[in-house]
């Protein structure tokens, strides 16, 4: 996989590679294909119509937000109807819209007022104001308790209501992480959630035909976005949570995906060699694209601590992209095997890493990997297809290679991780231009990673673009385990 691929590698559905996908093109009409609304361009979405579909009964609107404001189920209870909600009509698409105004760059307050003149303010709730698990634990329990009590809206509502969130794919990650609460607590059916792209890379958008970015000088398309988000079909998608122990210290400024777990152990099955240390801390957290270690965690680290530092340089997708791209050369990914000793250039030197593979409960050894071990310096486990802006590393494999490597289709519900690798940047970037695909290191349903320092003192991992530098030793190991949640999160089809 070092060079252009072979017969029984990678192909597109012709079987071959499409110089198509490195051609430029015009970036509204790019903007517009790439958000999955060409198809809608010809029809004209009535305003009347969509809202009627879409807008929640003023007094369960009033309830919601009530009940979210005073962090009480029963806050609302002033607003409901003495006399029941039987002559109430029902929005056939109930929808409530999760923006973060701090993404998309300038426009992010432009679209939030638009969203709410065409539902309704109290449906568009603001991330700066409304937290996603206040409106799970307050807002849609106080809609689910009206349901239970009889109200006829309510329980048509609870049963139909889709979200929408309008944001990066942290900001998606996080409002599917607080519905996760529903399936854990039995609160069925939960929501399935639609996207409109404002982040940098917007891959879970992507992946779902929602683009990867949003065409904001289309003035309809918010329109077509809505109507989209409220017809479409839906498909599952696997989340897959990460529990990393730690010897002794703690994580240093760990992103806001993991947090400290007084309560976690690992998979028992797989026996820890050496000793242990008289205290280890743990960490967890979920992800529903990628967990990756080494250099592009590493310049993902250098970028978000350069973006917060100087916000008014980052400005929208396109200068963050710049900057992304500048962090790459800088971070040493290109000079690595020029400037760096030896013994530092590659993540064999500090990584053991055991997979289940499919339908296998043992846990077995993996190599990082065979060939060119020392050159290694990212390891990437993928639930999408889509990895740093809309790239498919993994590619697109033949049936041929995949049986002679055991592999199986990737789907994005399908139980399963692959995971590849990256070499030095050069490798990185024909990879990422799609001219050759990754390293291909596994497949797996669940992964163990053993990481210990020798001459490293700190790696630098991520979850869907989430950074943090993770101190290690050489005298004990830190592991990092990747399970599958239970429970699938349902997404919109935008295509």
């Amino acid at each position: 996989m070092d060079s252009p691929p072979s017969e029984g590698e990678t192909s597109t559905s012709q079987g071959e590679l499409s110089p198509s996908r490195t051609v430029s093109r015009s970036s509204m009409m790019e903007s517009i294909r790439s958000y999955g609304l060409s198809r809608l361009a010809g029809i004209k979405i009535d305003t009347d119509e969509l809202r009627r579909r879409l807008l929640m009964p003023q007094y369960l609107r009033l309830a919601m937000l009530d009940s979210i404001t005073k962090k009480d189920v029963d806050g609302g209870d002033q607003h409901f109807p003495s006399s029941g909600s039987a002559d109430v009509p029902c929005p056939e698409s109930p929808m409530i819209v999760f923006i973060n105004p701090r993404s998309g760059g300038r426009n992010g307050p432009v679209l939030k007022e638009r969203l709410q003149k065409l539902i309704s303010e109290e449906q568009v709730l603001d991330l700066d104001d409304v937290k996603p698990h206040e409106f799970v634990r307050y807002g849609l329990a106080c809609i689910e308790k009206w349901a239970n009590d009889g109200d006829f809206c309510a329980k048509e509502i609870r049963q139909n209501i889709r979200i929408v969130v309008a944001g990066g794919d942290g900001t998606v990650g996080w409002v599917l992480g607080c519905l996760g609460e529903l399936n854990q607590n039995g609160r069925e059916p939960v929501p399935p959630v639609a996207i409109i792209p404002l982040g940098t890379g917007n891959d879970l958008s992507r992946s779902f035909g929602w683009g990867g970015s949003y065409p904001f000088t289309w003035k309809s398309g918010i329109k077509r976005t809505l109507h989209r988000a409220s017809v479409g079909p839906v498909s599952n998608l696997d989340s897959w949570h990460v529990v990393v122990q730690v010897p002794g210290g703690e994580v240093a400024d760990p992103p806001h995906s993991l947090k400290a777990a007084e309560e976690c152990s690992l998979d028992k099955t797989l026996e820890i060699e050496g000793d242990l240390p008289d205290k280890v801390n743990f960490y967890e957290g979920v992800f529903y694209n990628y967990f990756s270690i080494g250099m592009d965690a590493k310049v993902a680290y250098g970028f978000h601590h350069f973006r917060n530092e100087k916000p008014h340089l980052a400005q929208g997708p396109l200068a963050n992209k710049i900057i992304y791209s500048g962090y790459s050369c800088s971070q040493g990914w290109f000079l690595t095997t020029c400037t760096s000793d030896p013994s530092l250039r590659g993540l064999k030197n500090i990584l053991k890493m055991h997979v289940k593979k499919v339908n296998s409960t043992e846990w077995e050894q993996i190599p990082v990997p065979k060939r060119y071990l020392s050159n290694v310096r990212a390891v990437v486990a993928l639930n999408l297809h889509n990895y740093g802006s809309g790239r498919n590393p993994w590619g697109n494999l033949k049936p041929k290679y995949l049986e002679k490597r055991g592999f199986v289709e990737a789907r994005s519900d399908d139980g399963l991780l692959e995971i590849f690798g990256l070499k030095e940047g050069w490798h990185a970037s024909f990879v990422m231009t799609e001219l050759i695909s990754a390293k291909h290191i596994a497949q797996a349903a669940s992964i163990r990673m053993e990481l210990r320092g020798g001459e490293w003192k700190e790696a630098f991992m991520q979850m869907d673009g989430e950074p943090w530098k993770q101190p290690i030793c050489n005298d004990y190991s830190t592991f990092v385990e990747i399970n599958r949640v239970p429970f699938q999160s349902v997404m919109v089809n935008g295509e």
